[in-house]
């Protein structure tokens, strides 16, 4: 899930909602509370007259701890079929390895059980608001990219989006806990492909990969951009490609052959690697202090 913010602190009534964001990739609206101590009723019930009155699609509650009749009530909320929300419960902690910077470490508590697929609703909302708002040519770039590889031998696997800036895929290494994806923003003249992980992996996967990034960039022959995670953003790991004409479809063969051989060396490079971690045993160094 990537995240832009639209608003902070807006007015619901009496109360004041944390954070208000955009999902990036479907355009489904989320809202973020956050609470610094244990889980209590009050913020419960702000949450959920939050997603009514901001007509939110999915709501993140963030707290030092969940008490477990709210993690329960969110569990209960999910398995609603006629819900029209999905709602997250999320505990924070915070890690310093070494003299590094504080990193927060995120934990989700409570999910949806589809979470990683759209809601129906956002689905047809985004495909009703995509022919106004995003220009036909984007679709046509990821189609005939789409093409291209399959031309070349190596067919895309996975979702593939004819309409939105950024085109998610699979590979045979990844899971549920991280995946790459292409992207395209016109007003920057940039295209990129980007390994992604979610937020609440970011200690697991993240971490260990950054420690072996010479080695790593050594086999890109070329410096990669590496993002830590802003907290329910996730990090990045990416290469962008900048000064060129999106809207010059001449063009688009070289575009499309990069992309091409960038997702193919972010597969082999990456690829092994994530699989080698064995993350489900990874723990943080012993030297590691929780502040």
């Amino acid at each position: 899930m990537t995240l832009e913010l639209e608003d902070q602190e807006l007015n619901v009534g009496n109360f004041r909602a944390d954070m208000l964001c955009r999902n990036a990739v479907d355009g489904s609206r989320v809202l973020i509370e956050n609470q610094l101590e244990e889980t209590d009723h009050s913020h419960f019930g702000q949450i959920l007259t939050y997603a009514v009155g901001l007509d939110v699609d999915a709501v993140i509650w963030i707290a030092k701890k969940f008490r477990e009749e709210h993690r329960a009530a969110l569990d209960r909320l999910n398995e609603t079929p006629s819900a029209n929300f999905q709602y997250f419960g999320v505990e924070i902690k915070v890690w310093q390895i070494e003299n590094s910077a504080c990193a927060p470490q995120f934990e989700i508590v409570s999910k949806p059980k589809d979470w990683r697929r759209p809601i129906i609703r956002d689905t047809q909302r985004a495909a009703s608001k995509a022919p106004s708002e995003t220009p036909l040519w984007v679709g046509r770039f990821w189609r005939e990219w789409s093409d291209y590889m399959t031309q070349i031998g190596k067919p895309l696997k996975g979702p593939q989006s004819g309409t939105w800036s950024l085109l998610n895929f699979d590979t045979e290494h990844y899971g549920s806990e991280f995946y790459i994806d292409a992207y395209l923003i016109n007003e920057k003249k940039e295209i990129g492909i980007r390994l992604c992980i979610e937020w609440q992996s970011e200690m697991k996967y993240f971490y260990p990969l950054k420690e072996q990034r010479k080695e790593i960039e050594r086999e890109f022959a070329e410096p990669l951009e590496w993002h830590e995670s802003l907290g329910y953003e996730g990090s990045r790991i990416f290469l962008r490609r900048t000064d060129i004409d999106l809207t010059d479809e001449t063009d688009w063969p070289n575009q499309h052959e990069w992309l091409g051989s960038k997702l193919e060396l972010f597969d082999k490079v990456f690829g092994p690697r994530l699989k080698a971690l064995n993350a489900a045993d990874w723990e943080p160094p012993e030297d590691e202090d929780e502040a």
